[in-house]
């Protein structure tokens, strides 16, 4: 039976912006002046350095524009963002874009009929046949489903899949005149955009996928929320998100591994998708890992915020491109359900 293995990562980012930039150009005149300084102790506690964004709020505001507007630019950005990920994803797995046997695409930040999964299909020179799977809504753990998707694609049909996560989360800015609370805040200060692309192969060198798993707590569902609306996509977001997850991931990360005769100790790479500081926190503290077992997470927030979906595979490819990669990684997400996503990797050449 073929072991899927991922064989190649590509990333691909818009320009970036500092945060402080982000802050005193824009942000710290688009909050209302009775939160504003709630607000710029949210941004600068944040953990992000610098972000990406399609659309810059420093150069243009989307903030009143309606959804219908959002979405036709969402697909004008989204397609050369996506292209450039998995042209970089193919070459470093050796392959062309005809050697593709299933076609995933996760983004929850726009839509559009043909979707990417089709427009880019058809642009890069798939062969009619491929499969395609578009993942929507799942939020910012649709990666690992979405990788869960494509190798079991590999396993049954000894064929290369092919995943994009692509999420444009600077088209959802929302009007100063809505409803601003605390959860507004801290989503438009965490989150940027990106786009990652991963091809996994039968068999092969690279990070083999030993195992996709989950939970969700459906008691929690309105925790996260990410509603459409008329003037774009509006993030609900819980303090009560950390709590959460420190019931569940412990046992979730102990249970993967098991499976697999091993434990946390001799877990070496560490990619927990970065929520925001806390739930770094959370993690580090609920897994008892060293302070250096989330650095890879910490540095992504830093330098590339919140990305949704492609932010867990943006943390394995920082840790694929060390000096020394690890040879056994844990990735976690986590998102609305709310649900923790897990997976392990083991590093075969």
């Amino acid at each position: 039976m073929a072991v899927p293995v991922i064989a190649g990562l590509g990333t691909a980012h818009p320009p970036s912006a500092a945060q402080d930039e982000l802050w005193e150009g824009y942000f710290a005149r688009h909050f209302p002046g009775t939160i504003r300084a709630l607000a710029q102790r949210i941004f600068a506690n944040s953990g992000v350095t610098r972000r990406q964004a399609a659309v810059n709020p420093l150069l243009e505001d989307v903030s009143d524009w309606p959804t219908e507007r959002r979405m036709r630019r969402y697909q004008v950005e989204a397609l050369p963002l996506g292209k450039e990920a998995v042209g970089r994803a193919l070459t470093a797995a050796g392959l062309a874009a005809g050697d593709v046997g299933l076609f995933v695409v996760c983004s929850c930040t726009g839509y559009a009929t043909p979707g990417l999964d089709i427009l880019l299909a058809r642009d890069l020179g798939m062969a009619p046949g491929t499969q395609r799977m578009f993942v929507g809504h799942m939020g910012c753990y649709a990666a690992l489903p979405g990788l869960g998707a494509a190798s079991d694609f590999v396993t049954a049909r000894g064929r290369p899949a092919l995943l994009l996560c692509a999420e444009l989360t600077s088209l959802h800015i929302q009007p100063s005149t809505a409803r601003v609370d605390t959860q507004q805040i801290v989503s438009h200060a965490l989150f940027s955009d990106a786009a990652v692309a991963a091809v996994v192969v039968p068999d092969g060198r690279g990070y083999a996928l030993r195992e996709v798993t989950s939970v969700t707590d459906t008691s929690t569902a309105d925790h996260m929320t990410w509603d459409v609306t008329d003037t774009g996509f509006r993030m609900g977001l819980s303090p009560k998100v950390p709590q959460v997850l420190s019931t569940h991931v412990r046992g979730l990360v102990d249970d993967l591994l098991a499976r697999h005769g091993a434990a946390v100790s001799g877990v070496d790479g560490w990619a927990v998708h970065p929520g925001g500081p806390r739930i770094l926190n959370v993690v580090e503290r609920e897994l008892a890992l060293p302070p250096e077992g989330l650095a890879a997470s910490r540095a992504t927030l830093d330098e590339h915020g919140n990305c949704s979906s492609p932010t867990v595979l943006l943390i394995l490819d920082r840790l694929h491109q060390a000096a020394v990669p690890p040879r056994r990684v844990v990735m976690l997400a986590f998102g609305p359900g709310l649900t923790l996503y897990a997976a392990l990797l083991e590093r075969q050449d």
